[in-house]
Formats: C-alpha cells, structure tokens, sequence
C-alpha cells in the first residue's frame, strides 16, 4: 500500500473526502491524516495543493515548498509494513530516521514503483526517490497569502535554510566567518565622519520631504561617465535603496504580468525573487561551467516573444567572472536583433554591484557601452564595505529610447511600490562616499593567500576576477555535508545549494586576515578527512 500524509487541520489547504477518494481512484494512492499516522514517529506535516502545473506544501512553523510539473515523492516504510510517500520531501524539517528508513530500503522502493531511488541527502532538491505528480486537485480554500508569495518564497528557501542553519555561528568571537560579504573589521576611514557630518542640518528642512537630491546624482553621473566613457544625465540617475532596489524599481518600470526575464544561473540569492514579485516569469540559463562566461547560444535559446528582459550581473557573484567585451557585444547584438524581430524592446538589467572590485588590473566593461536599453544597477554597499547602509542607484545611458517617459514610469513606480530615494543622509553623503573605498591592494593579497593555502591542501579553486568570493570545489559530491563539517570547527562558508552550484562552496574574503590565518588549518584537516 502506498499512503499520502497530509494535514488535515491545515488552514493553508482543506481536501473534502471526495477529493481525496477521487485522487485515490486515480493514482491508487490512499490517503492518511497527520493526525492519525498509524504509529509512525513523524515530526512534520505535508499538506499538498496543486493549480496551474505547481505543488504546494507547508510545514507546521510556516515554511513552504513547491515544485513545478515534477514533484519529489519520497517513500519510507511505516510500522505495520505500510508504504509512506511523502510529497515536497525536500523540507528542512524532514526528520533523519526517515531518511535513513529510505536509505535502507532503496532497492524494494525502487522496485515498487519501477524508479529510480536517487541520492537520500535531505539538503538537496529530489533527494531519495523521485515520482511524478500530475493529478489536479481542487486548490483548496482558507488560502492566507498570495500564490505569487508562495512562489518567492519557495524562491527564496535555499538562501534562508542556509542562513538559519549558520545561525548559531553568526557573531561568535570564536568563529571565521566566511559566509557573506560583510565587514569583519571597523568601518573604512572616513566612512562615519562623512556620515557625521551630513547628519547635522544645515537648514530648517534638512530632514523634509523633498525630491532626491541633485547634487547625488550629478556626482553619480560625473563617476559613471569616468568609470564607464558615458556621458550620463543627472536626470537619469535614479536613487534607490540599493542594487536591490534599484533592480525591484527596474522591473516595476518596464514589466507586466507574464513578461518573462531570462537570468544567468548560477544566480545571486535575491534574482528570482525579483522577477516573481514583479509579476514576471524567471527564465534561467546556465553559465558556461568551463569559463563561467555568458552562453550567447542558451540565451539566444531561451529569448521568445515574451521576453521583455535579460539580467546578468559583471563583475559575477558566485563565479567571480568580468564578462569580456566582446562577449558583451554579441550580446547586445543578440538583444538588438530579437527587440526588432518582436517588435518589442528586450531589456538588458546589469548588475555592476561589484564594479569596483577587481583583481589583478583586471578592468569591466560595461554591456551599456554596446546596448541602448541596458539599465545599470550600481550600489555602495560593497565598495565601502558598508551593506547595511543603502544607497545605490539606477542609471540610464544617454543613448536610452524613451528616457523620459522611463523617468517618469520610474518615479511612479517608485511611489507605487514604496521603493523611494534612499535617506537624506545618505543622498547628502553620496558625493563624498565616492572616494571612499575598500583598500584592493590588502583584498587582494587576503584572496591570494587564501587561494594559494587551499590549493596547497587540495582543493580545485577558481582564481575570481573581481568579487569578494572564492568558488571551492568541494572535496565530496554533497557539499552541504562538507560545509557542516567546517562548521564542526567554527568555519562558516556557503553551501553551492544556495546559488545553484551544486559540488561547490563560497568563501567571501571580506573576513580579517586573522580568521583566514586560523581557518587555513581546518580547511586542511577537512579536506584530509575525505581522502
């Protein structure tokens, strides 16, 4: 007998008995409540929905998963000999006993269903055995948010799952923490003097509303045109609230519901996310795993008539990859050629957050050097080691079509999502948070020691071009159980399932010379313990 657990006291879906005996008759499944499991020594619950192709599920804390055309099912055997399958198995909750169950039963489990039983780590998207789902059920009332949050947040659970499993961690003096790109050491010189001294007023309105002001943009226009040879407008400078925001501005300004945004995968956490609150529909393309270069051919590929954007972000996080020039050109050759073809212009969104970090006299090119449409998000956060403080903007060339009707879009849209300029604090100090900037000489020798001790020891290391980040191979196939592992030892890295690398894991380099010293053992003795 194969049984299908599900809540029945679930608010987020109710099944009627018909539907379920209805579903039953269909698949031959037979279905148990939560509440009365046989026996079984279960911890989470798994109600299931379907509607439009996807599978929803919640856990009892409000986690939620779901998946497209192909759901995980995974099967472990009950006290009495039943079968469980248990849909959305992937959860984080999941208890270990079951997947031990699944891992001693393999073979039987594989027979029974005439699949094949794939790897039993709860860490990764269709661990154990995979079947597909494709029965309709009636959606289910008592829905308490929108399904398009359902869809981020389901977006957002890799991220989140691997934060709050470093939690622990997080702010202990003891621990190297090589998680994110934040600062392990005081602010920059003169990074809070500056904010000091644009903090006391200077007129009677210096805290008021008012619009952005001027003299942010005209500065950031002034160091776009330096950096990029492109004569940008004030007007066209769009002060946000980060890369983030100005990436979440760009898209409420120019997308519509079903317009679909192609993004370079491996991807930064927040991409996806992005496009579905925006109402669009994320369409991702691989990277070239050889060189981490853009794959003009899957671009091409996957542009159809809906396409209204294409994202990418240079110099790239995870990968550490400054797309070439050239490669840039063909891109916006590419984007030229199907904008006429549509009859639509495709949009090119460039993520230029770490435009400033680059090694080895590296130099970036920006994609708005070669393409009209192209809307460049930059930030502060990285340059001066600062991401809690937001400020960014979003730029467009002077050779943009429409520009003012996109000004105008942009502000509405500004107020419309409450995505607004960032603090006047913060506008008051752009101008001179321009000269202040991480110190790359002592970036750079931190990333070289760090790459030559991990090599030495073992490890295939991609030499990053400009970032914060190393991307590690990880000695054993599931890297998540390696990056628990340097945990053991108080080392904090990110596991390649958060940024859809699987095999790999990430280190920022923003972490002090000290921890690096100190972690540089257990990285040997880590690696060593797989041999």
């Amino acid at each position: 007998m194969v049984t299908v657990l599900y809540d029945e006291d679930c608010g987020f879906c109710r099944w009627s008995a018909d539907e379920l005996r209805a579903w039953d008759r269909r698949r031959g499944l037979t279905f148990v409540s939560i509440q009365n499991p046989r026996g079984a020594e279960l911890l989470h619950a798994v109600p299931v929905a379907e509607r439009l192709d996807s599978m929803h599920a919640v856990t009892p804390d409000g986690r939620v998963w779901s998946g497209g055309r192909s759901v995980p099912v995974i099967l472990a055997e009950l006290p009495g000999g039943s079968t469980l399958a248990s849909i959305a198995a992937t959860f984080p909750g999941t208890t270990e006993w079951f997947y031990r169950l699944v891992a001693r039963h393999r073979q039987r489990l594989g027979r029974l269903l005439g699949q094949r039983v794939c790897s039993v780590d709860p860490s990764r998207e269709g661990s154990a055995l995979e079947v597909d789902v494709s029965g309709r059920l009636a959606y289910g009332r008592g829905m308490a948010v929108a399904e398009r949050q359902m869809r981020i947040q389901t977006s957002l659970a890799p991220f989140l799952r691997g934060i709050l499993g470093s939690a622990p961690l997080l702010g202990d003096p003891d621990a190297c923490d090589f998680l994110a790109g934040n600062p392990e050491v005081p602010a920059l010189p003169g990074y809070v003097e500056t904010l000091q001294k644009w903090l006391e007023p200077q007129d009677r309105r210096w805290f008021a509303y008012g619009m952005p002001d001027p003299r942010a943009a005209e500065a950031a226009s002034a160091a776009l045109a330096d950096e990029l040879g492109l004569a940008f407008d004030p007007e066209d400078i769009i002060l946000t609230r980060g890369a983030h925001g100005a990436m979440a501005l760009a898209m409420a300004t120019v997308l519509d519901p079903g317009d679909e945004v192609v993004f370079i995968s491996p991807p930064w956490f927040f991409y996806e996310a992005l496009i579905l609150g925006a109402g669009a529909t994320p369409v991702r393309v691989r990277a070239n795993e050889s060189t981490w270069d853009l794959d003009l051919d899957a671009i091409g590929a996957a542009l159809s008539a809906r396409t209204r954007m294409v994202l990418i972000n240079t110099p790239n996080n995870p990968t550490g990859r400054i797309y070439p020039d050239d490669t840039l050109a063909l891109l916006a050759s590419l984007l030229e050629r199907r904008s006429n073809e549509a009859g639509r212009a495709v949009y090119l969104l460039s993520d230029e957050a770490y435009s400033k970090i680059l090694f080895d006299g590296n130099v970036m090119r920006s994609p708005a050097s070669h393409y009209a449409r192209t809307l460049v998000v930059h930030t502060f956060s990285k340059s001066t080691l600062a991401p809690a403080e937001r400020l960014g903007y979003l730029a467009m060339p002077p050779t943009m079509p429409a520009r003012e009707a996109l000004r105008q879009a942009a502000m509405s849209a500004g107020l419309a999502t409450s995505n607004m300029a960032p603090d006047a604090v913060m506008q008051y100090a752009l101008p001179d948070l321009l000269h202040i900037t991480v110190d790359m000489e002592r970036l750079q020798l931190r990333r070289d020691r760090l790459l030559e001790a991990l090599r030495a020891a073992g490890y295939q290391v991609h030499t990053p071009e400009g970032t914060f980040y190393l991307l590690v191979r990880s000695p054993i196939d599931d890297e998540g159980a390696f990056v628990r592992r340097l945990a053991q030892d108080k080392i904090l890295a990110m596991s390649g399932d958060m940024f859809e690398m699987p095999g790999y894991f990430r280190l920022s380099i923003t972490a002090t010379d000290d921890m690096v010293e100190r972690a540089i053992p257990v990285f040997e003795k880590a690696i060593s313990e797989t041999r």
